[in-house]
């Protein structure tokens, strides 16, 4: 990385933002040129939110172990196995959990002081899937997904990945995995499920 890492709280806390925000952008303005990036004929994808305030989707780093955590691996396989609001949702839950990993890893030379700090500047904003599933109320500006992309995966839609069967009901709003062969827990990070979708 050529910029040195941010080291204060509220330095940290600007990153967060920044990365963010260009996440959001992607799950909402910018949904139709996610989705197209978001082939599932490709490899692993991971959706990046970048210091600058960008977004990206491309494959995970290559050295190991990666300078920053690394995003949700696969983004991109999911997408056409569910209704997209609920793979909108999905990457969101990731992205959100991945954002805070980021922070964190910055935030591992800060006291308890700092951390506490950083944590009620992140928290004082509403998470990613709230915001696209419409639990929380949107930035002016910014149109939720379904104005832009319109519609969902067609009901009994089916894809299979990594040897899990996963298909959408009849109302697009719960889907069927590979639960019964590996359990919920395994089940959330093999199939990209998010835990509200669970039976």
């Amino acid at each position: 990385m050529s910029e040195a890492f941010p080291r204060t709280p509220e330095e940290i806390a600007e990153d967060y933002f920044a990365r963010r925000g260009g996440i959001l952008r992607a799950l909402t303005d910018e949904v139709e040129d996610f989705y197209q990036a978001c082939d599932p004929e490709k490899e692993n994808l991971c959706l990046y939110g970048e210091r600058n305030g960008a977004w990206s989707v491309e494959l995970p780093a290559e050295e190991v172990p990666p300078e920053l955590p690394e995003p949700c691996l696969g983004v991109n396989f999911a997408r056409d196995g569910m209704a997209r609001k609920d793979w909108l949702a999905l990457v969101a839950v990731h992205s959100d959990a991945w954002l805070m990993a980021v922070a964190f890893f910055y935030a591992v030379k800060l006291d308890q002081e700092g951390r506490s700090k950083l944590f009620k500047q992140v928290n004082a904003l509403p998470t990613l899937f709230e915001l696209v599933t419409g639990r929380a109320k949107l930035p002016p500006g910014l149109k939720p997904a379904g104005a832009a992309a319109g519609g969902s995966k067609p009901a009994g839609a089916k894809r299979k990945q990594d040897g899990a069967m996963v298909s959408s009901s009849s109302s697009g709003s719960s889907v069927t995995c590979c639960t019964e062969l590996h359990g919920r827990a395994a089940c959330a990070a093999t199939c990209l499920r998010p835990l509200d979708l669970h039976p």
